[in-house]
């Protein structure tokens, strides 16, 4: 059986380049953590679809 390793806190909103990729890390309601890689074009279209939602 696998060790269960403690959560030690979720941690901040990141965005980080890694290689190529960009790594979004984003903390959720109810603990964890949603991790999505993408390339430069996803995150300029995930950019523009934020500011369409705020106005």
């Amino acid at each position: 059986m696998a060790a269960m390793k403690p959560r030690t806190g979720d941690g901040p909103l990141e965005v980080t380049k890694e290689g190529r990729g960009i790594v979004l890390r984003m903390p959720l309601e109810g603990g964890g953590r949603l991790v999505v890689e993408m390339n430069a074009d996803e995150a300029n279209a995930l950019g523009e679809a934020i500011k369409g939602c705020l106005g």
